[in-house]
């Protein structure tokens, strides 16, 4: 077993401003990020999203192991095959898979097995979960890992002034079979990212957030 090897802490982040107000500036960015579903065919840097991933990669990971691969998708042919096959899988979910109670709490999102955004967003960024490293070797809570990461992940792309969509359709395995991943990865999470279309229109459901009464609690 190899020794642990600990290197004093130089580089820290000093934001110039007291704690509450650094949190507070931060809040006050981070509460106007929006999921959209309506993009902008406006281009997007490939450099971006370089810069959107790298500050994903650098969420903290079981053991460090990082078990997470970011597949970014800019052809449009790749795009139109994901697309298509997001939107049979999105058939089957609003036709049978989708119990009552489901429908009815998506109802006031206007949401649809529609999924044009994935053709139209510049970029569609396609999280993969490892369940083992790419020589066999064990990986450590990869999907709390890689919840981390996407986190950052959308954090990164609003901060750089693009919007967002976590798009889940369920199963994900198509994304596998269309860009040719290996067995030890596994889709997670499909983020279409780009500008907001001009006349982008949001839920009004979507705009609320829980008060903070009912999401901290202090002991």
């Amino acid at each position: 077993m190899n020794e642990p090897v600990f290197v004093p802490l130089t580089d820290r982040h000093d934001p110039g401003l007291p704690p509450e107000e650094a949190a507070r500036a931060f809040h006050d960015v981070m509460r106007r990020r929006r999921t959209v579903r309506e993009f902008s065919d406006r281009p997007v840097s490939r450099e971006t999203i370089e810069w959107i991933v790298r500050t994903a990669g650098t969420a903290p990971s079981g053991a460090n192991k990082q078990p997470w691969r970011f597949v970014c998708v800019q052809d449009p042919e790749v795009k139109r095959q994901v697309r298509l096959a997001a939107e049979e899988e999105e058939r089957a979910f609003y036709a049978h898979r989708a119990n009552e109670e489901w429908l009815e709490d998506l109802s006031p999102l206007g949401t649809d097995p529609d999924k044009g955004f994935l053709e139209v967003a510049p970029w569609l960024i396609v999280v993969f979960k490892l369940i083992r490293e790419d020589d066999g070797r064990q990986v450590y809570y990869p999907t709390e890992s890689v919840g981390l990461a996407a986190g950052m992940l959308l954090a990164a792309a609003h901060h750089a002034g693009l919007a967002t969509l976590t798009h889940t359709p369920s199963p994900m395995a198509f994304l596998s079979k269309v860009l040719g991943r290996p067995d030890n990865e596994r889709p997670f999470l499909l983020v279409p990212v780009g500008y907001p279309a001009d006349d982008c229109r949001v839920p009004e459901a979507a705009l609320s957030r829980k008060p903070l009464d009912e999401i901290m609690i202090v002991r």
